[in-house]
């Protein structure tokens, strides 16, 4: 394992683990106020054409990754390339993403 390796690696974890926490850290914000629902968050999150564009950008961003990420597990023959996808809808792709290049690099080294 080279030094780049590494480093690439330590960078897709940490990337990852706050992919992970600053998502829900909004989504615990969101919720502990009073009279919120899953419903209302949607309603903000679209009501501005600025919040539109993000949902619209963010969308394509989401399938054009898990093209990637389901075409390049396949040509490494990396297992449970089904867990990104669950992954972002779960958290989302600032989880999904590092957490596959992580893994990605592990295979790669392999």
């Amino acid at each position: 394992m080279t030094d780049y390796t590494a480093l690439k690696k330590t960078i897709y974890l940490i990337l990852a683990v706050v992919g992970f926490v600053l998502p829900y850290y909004f989504i615990f914000k969101f919720y502990t106020n009073a009279d919120t629902t899953t419903s209302a968050a949607l309603s903000q999150l679209i009501s501005t054409d600025w919040g539109a564009l993000f949902v619209a950008d963010l969308t394509i961003s989401v399938f054009a990754a898990w093209t990637f990420i389901y075409n390049e597990a396949k040509r490494l023959s990396m297992k449970n390339w089904w867990a990104y996808p669950i992954a972002t809808m779960l958290v989302g792709l600032s989880f999904a993403l590092p957490l596959f290049l992580y893994f990605r690099e592990r295979q790669l080294e392999q």
